[in-house]
């Protein structure tokens, strides 16, 4: 089993002041890596400062790694452009990113304010989206681009009282199977991992042994290889307490329905025709949905 490194690589991890996002850090500058350690500073409800990604670059340096802190709000696309020129200007390059960053404001959506709703997706989706676009140009320009984008099992399968949460999650995910494949002539690879953490976004979720046994530590080897120069992509990796597993958006055969039976009537006679999972695909790109009823149109 070779081992994994990062020398002269540059990684930008957003959300690093503490939880997964400090361990990703930590490790990546283990293993050679120079990194930015981006974190508004914030509680996890988005509100505040503090000088956490400085106390990370600290344990970093103490550690004989390089880093840099960033204080950049991830929802501001300016901040981060800012946040990759820095780390252009000091290092030459930037080569990985880890979008971690996260806010978390439950609610049942009956409760929830619309504004919170909107808050929750722009850190999340559009904060996500702003850090990779901010470094997409220099990935196409080194032909070399490592991104991890973090979803939840929330997005991924729902989750009573995070609608925002799980809907910026889900878009997440989507907004990664759309770069992976946008990415893929110039070796920028983009992953998703959907992460069971301990940390302080979780700490009142879990009972204390639970809380212990899922430690951010346990999560960060799957993050670590998604952004590996032998990383696959547009994987969405589930990882928890050390356990590790893949997700998949799937699509059944189907049924094609003509005459009377294509009516609302004729979907619920054939409903479980449609539904039947044997023979599923994972598709690779949005067209094989149309590919696959183009069979079906020719009988196949």
């Amino acid at each position: 089993m070779s081992t994994i490194r990062f020398d002269g690589r540059v990684a930008i991890v957003t959300g690093a002041g503490g939880g997964l996002g400090r361990h990703y850090a930590l490790e990546l500058a283990r293993r050679g890596a120079k990194v930015v350690v981006n974190d508004l500073g914030g509680s996890r409800d988005g509100t505040g400062h503090s000088d956490a990604a400085l106390a990370v670059v600290e344990e970093i340096r103490a550690a004989g790694g390089e880093a840099m802190s960033n204080g950049g709000n991830v929802a501001e696309y300016a901040q981060m452009a800012e946040m990759v020129a820095k780390a252009k200007e000091a290092w030459g390059g930037v080569h990985i990113l880890i979008n971690n960053a996260g806010v978390l404001r439950d609610k049942t959506f009956a409760k929830m304010d619309p504004a919170d709703f909107e808050f929750v997706v722009r850190v999340h989706l559009l904060g996500s989206a702003f850090a990779t676009k901010a470094c997409w140009e220099t990935f196409r320009e080194q032909n070399y681009g490592r991104v991890l984008m973090t979803a939840s099992s929330s997005g991924l399968f729902g989750n009573f009282g995070q609608a925002n949460y799980g809907a910026a999650k889900l878009g997440i995910a989507g907004l990664t199977k759309t770069l992976s494949l946008e990415g893929a002539k110039n070796d920028i690879r983009v992953n998703t991992i959907a992460p069971t953490a301990g940390t302080r976004m979780t700490e009142d979720l879990f009972p204390q042994a639970a809380f212990e046994a899922f430690s951010p530590d346990k999560v960060a080897p799957g993050a670590l290889y998604l952004v590996s120069e032998d990383a696959p992509t547009n994987t969405i990796l589930g990882a928890g307490a050390g356990a590790f597993q893949a997700s998949y958006v799937t699509l059944t055969p189907g049924t094609l329905l003509t005459g009377d039976d294509l009516s609302p009537e004729g979907v619920a006679a054939h409903w479980d025709a449609i539904t039947d999972r044997t023979d599923e695909i994972v598709p690779k790109t949005g067209a094989e949905q149309a590919m696959t009823i183009g069979k079906l149109l020719q009988g196949g």
